[in-house]
């Protein structure tokens, strides 16, 4: 196993940690920053889904640079990612941070273009990940970071950054989503 599909792997074992420390009863302990009071846990549970989150970039550029692209890195990146913010939302929603709608919208999305992928691969065709949808994993990143460690700085500052970033995150997630069904229409009619 090359070292970019290692990186992949290194993602998807850290998801339990990531649910582990916030979803765990038992709390390490709290912290005031300013007028917010967070867990360790939560802090822990913030640090490792970034870190995890950071590999998704590391493993594509190392595979590319290398020329070490394989079949199950293809399979192995795309399921990472959408493990690791499925796992993070539906952790959200059971400690009450997060609407179930907004988890069941995003999950959705993901399961809808996976869908539409595996029709076009039937066909031979392979659709490429988009410049939107990139950037829609990268604002669902930092939305739940935001969540996670309870809107941290801004809620010293009275901006409701967290919430502003959940928005873009439902937003830009239905509209990538639109924008994957809207230029690859052809493999659906011809399905």
């Amino acid at each position: 196993m090359n070292l970019a599909n290692r990186i992949t792997l290194i993602r998807i074992f850290l998801v339990p940690v990531v649910m582990f420390f916030l979803l765990v009863r038992y709390k390490f302990g709290y912290f005031h920053i300013g007028s917010i009071q967070m867990t360790y846990n939560e802090l822990i549970a913030a640090l490792v889904f970034i870190l995890a989150a950071s590999t998704d970039g590391l493993d594509g550029y190392i595979a590319r640079k290398r020329k070490i692209v394989t079949n199950l890195g293809k399979f192995l990146d795309p399921l990472a990612d959408k493990l690791l913010i499925s796992a993070a939302l539906i952790s959200l929603v059971e400690m009450h941070r997060l609407e179930a709608w907004i988890a069941i919208v995003i999950i959705s999305r993901e399961f809808a273009v996976t869908g539409l992928r595996l029709v076009a691969a039937a066909e031979g065709q392979v659709i490429a990940a988009s410049a939107l949808g990139k950037l829609k994993t990268w604002v669902q990143i930092v939305a739940i970071t935001a969540v996670i460690i309870r809107n941290f700085p801004f809620e010293n500052f009275g901006i409701p950054f967290s919430q502003i970033a959940t928005w873009a995150m439902v937003i830009i997630t239905i509209y990538s989503g639109y924008d994957y069904f809207a230029k690859n229409r052809n493999v659906i009619q011809y399905s």
